[in-house]
């Protein structure tokens, strides 16, 4: 008989929603921030940086807290890396979801960022490259595969290319980039644009961003999504609605190289200083330049992917990928 798995390490790390909005309240919970911002790109970037930034200090103060008991290692991770702690063990967790696919300048950035860390902790679990993605609206998880399958025949094909081809129309574009981090995992963070260093409507090239066009924010496209697939009658059961746009860059595998004081103070120390370089390399300056590798609008080089299966690590079966730009 196949031992019990211990605690998820989803169970002991919770996403609260540190914007100062609660969205209970919303049949959309995506409604409550656009709502509360007035629908303003710049308050709705406040409030996403809001939530990252208060996030990482609440994250530091554990980690480096006398009472720190340990990092959360993701007791299904382990089994799926080291066979002989389980031999024949599956993730038995089927999701639905709509990923967004960094391009390669994005792909590029977290490379380096995840090479950087490596050196100073050789036994991290590391996202292959080609599997990075934003969960930009998940519809479900933790299910079987019958139910995941009986989902995606409600949801339908026609509403499955509505939405997995939306951002060819509707492009969000997202700034900022910064390490997010926490006792499970780290991951490279972003902040819904608002403008910046673009030109005013109708002052530029008919086919160059404008100023206006940030108008449509990550968090508008989010609530769209919800809309779409809640109009199918499909119940969405999406694990966190938190203020947040991140692709999992790595996890913990072993406390091995954090199992001291002193290495914990090394590691955020580390991430502390990409976050400068990425502030002052990657981050858009007033009278500056544009610099294309340090912004994303999501739908480059491909749409949405609706995705099945158990793809908590970047796996899972892709059901239709929508237009790219």
């Amino acid at each position: 008989m196949a031992p019990p798995l211990p605690e998820l390490a989803d169970t002991r790390n919770t996403f609260e929603d540190l914007s100062g909005i609660n969205s209970s309240a919303y049949a959309n919970p995506y409604d409550a921030l656009i709502e509360a911002c007035e629908g303003s790109p710049p308050q709705l970037q406040a409030r996403y940086s809001t939530h990252r930034s208060t996030r990482n200090a609440q994250q530091k103060a554990k980690l480096l807290s006398p009472e720190f008991s340990g990092l959360i290692i993701d007791p299904i991770l382990e089994r799926l890396m080291d066979p002989s702690i389980e031999p024949g063990f599956k993730d038995f967790r089927h999701c639905l979801v709509f990923w967004a696919r960094p391009p390669p300048h994005i792909r590029s950035l977290v490379n380096k960022i995840q090479q950087e860390l490596l050196t100073l902790a050789p036994k991290l679990w590391l996202m292959p490259l080609p599997n990075l993605h934003l969960t930009t609206f998940e519809i479900t998880h933790s299910l079987t595969q019958p139910e995941i399958a009986a989902i995606v025949s409600n949801l339908g094909k026609p509403t499955a290319e509505t939405m997995t081809d939306y951002t060819y129309s509707h492009k969000a574009r997202l700034i900022k980039p910064m390490i997010s981090y926490d006792g499970a995992a780290f991951a490279l963070s972003f902040v819904p644009a608002a403008g910046e260093l673009l030109p005013p409507k109708g002052t530029s090239k008919v086919e160059e961003r404008s100023q206006e066009d940030d108008n449509f924010t990550y968090h508008h496209l989010r609530r769209d999504l919800f809309n779409i697939a809640s109009k199918t009658g499909v119940s969405v059961d999406s694990r966190y609605v938190v203020p947040s746009s991140h692709i999992t860059v790595g996890r913990f595998l072993t406390q091995d190289d954090h199992d001291t004081p002193e290495k914990m103070v090394t590691w955020i120390k580390k991430i502390e200083e990409l976050n400068a370089w990425l502030e002052e390399e990657y981050w858009p300056k007033e009278g500056g330049k544009t610099r294309e590798d340090g912004q994303w609008i999501v739908g480059q080089e491909r749409g949405l992917d609706f995705r099945e299966g158990t793809l908590w690590y970047g796996g899972g079966n892709t059901l239709r990928i929508g237009k790219g730009f």
